[in-house]
């Protein structure tokens, strides 16, 4: 009898530990500010894509939300991951553990991603990546509280690889070797089978490489029709300009998997002049973009890449959706941005799809020669718009267990 009574004291107990953990947890989401974190590279290959721009993003999306939602003051929090995923994760759990953030954004790396989506799905935090190309963000690594911003594998290769393909048959990888390239080689390289091509070889390299000779140097002996860099940031401007001094871009052809206006500006359009890549955004493409990327050049001093443009949009779309939760829980707030489609000056109805993707247009680019640029950034020609819907891989094909097959 009095093991029994002690068994029902302890069930009780317990029962109530578990629900004040629940009660707790909702309290601390409502108590105190709203904080927003920016991690990314800020000193390495990608501070150019995003770093402090990212950072002067979210600051501007703040700023138009009015500062505060729910008559709590919103805070922004920055931080530098140099590209090593323990320095992420240790940030990662003390924004959570100790400060209190509600929301992480950027991301750039695919390891950290990774590594910061496991962390926040542990402790029911809202990650949205705005810079990373990895699909395993929304396949195998897929969380309820991930959504995969601006761009991914699928996306950045689907437009350059099917422009290419009917009259470009063999193709060669120059590859950052770590987990973003090779994600990026692997859709691209399923892609070009599929559609007929051949893949005849490939030329790795470390991150934040400056000579690439020897990768160059490969691609040209392999007679390929089309050299395709899955790679990024200073990696993508090196690779570009040591080919032009090799003279490959004379008998063959260049496709970036991963380009922003940043790189193109520091490669030069002597350069960079017909490359082909996909890009979410461009700065210059109608009124919209014009008039939000001009403020940001005059705080910043470039126009915004297309990841600093998807900063400003997820921090906003998160705002919107803690101010029509009326919380900031994080599945309350989930749920409300899923309901809601995204509909900004650089997205227009994009919508969150059960696997974490956020469904928009993409759009095929070819950077202008110098003659036909009519004035700084003014470097793109549009090829073609690639719709929502058609972007970003079925959704059949998910791996990610948040999709009912």
């Amino acid at each position: 009898m009095k093991r029994k009574y002690l068994s029902l004291l302890m069930g009780i107990s317990l029962f109530a530990q578990v629900n004040l953990n629940g009660i707790s947890s909702a309290l601390a989401a409502d108590a105190g500010p709203v904080k927003i974190g920016v991690l990314n590279d800020m000193s390495g290959p990608y501070a150019d894509l995003g770093g402090k721009g990212s950072v002067l993003a979210a600051q501007m999306a703040i700023e138009d939300f009015g500062g505060s939602v729910l008559g709590k003051k919103i805070e922004l929090v920055s931080a530098d991951h140099q590209n090593k995923t323990d320095i992420a994760a240790n940030i990662a759990r003390k924004w959570y553990d100790v400060e209190n953030v509600d929301m992480i954004t950027d991301l750039t790396n695919s390891a950290v991603a990774i590594a910061v989506q496991g962390i926040s799905k542990e402790r029911k935090k809202i990650d949205l990546v705005t810079s990373t190309a990895t699909t395993a963000l929304t396949n195998k690594e897929c969380s309820p509280y991930g959504v995969h911003w601006t761009y991914d594998s699928y996306s950045l290769s689907n437009g350059p690889v099917r422009a290419l393909i009917d009259k470009n048959k063999k193709w060669f990888f120059i590859t950052a070797d770590y987990t973003f390239g090779q994600n990026l080689q692997s859709t691209a390289a399923k892609m070009i089978k599929d559609l007929g091509g051949q893949v005849v070889g490939e030329a790795k390299h470390p991150l934040n490489a400056t000579d690439m000779s020897s990768q160059i140097l490969a691609a040209q002996a392999s007679g390929a029709d089309v050299i395709a860099l899955a790679n990024a940031g200073t990696d993508t401007s090196n690779a570009v300009k040591q080919a032009n001094e090799y003279g490959v871009t004379k008998k063959q052809k260049l496709a970036s998997l991963l380009t922003v206006i940043t790189d193109v500006h520091s490669m030069g359009l002597n350069n960079a002049q017909g490359l082909i890549f996909s890009e979410a955004f461009y700065w210059n493409a109608n009124a919209g973009t014009r008039a939000w990327s001009e403020k940001f050049y005059k705080r910043h001093g470039s126009m915004p890449s297309m990841v600093q443009a998807g900063t400003y949009s997820a921090v906003m779309h998160y705002l919107k959706s803690v101010k029509a939760a009326g919380t900031a829980n994080s599945d309350a707030v989930m749920a409300k941005m899923r309901a809601t489609p995204v509909d900004d000056f650089a997205f227009k109805g994009a919508k969150i799809r059960a696997d974490g993707v956020l469904d928009h247009n993409m759009y095929l680019y070819q950077v202008k020669s110098p003659s036909e640029s009519k004035g700084p950034w003014d470097y793109y020609n549009l090829l073609a718009t690639i719709p929502q819907g058609k972007t970003f891989q079925p959704i059949e094909e998910s791996e990610c267990y948040l999709v009912k097959k």
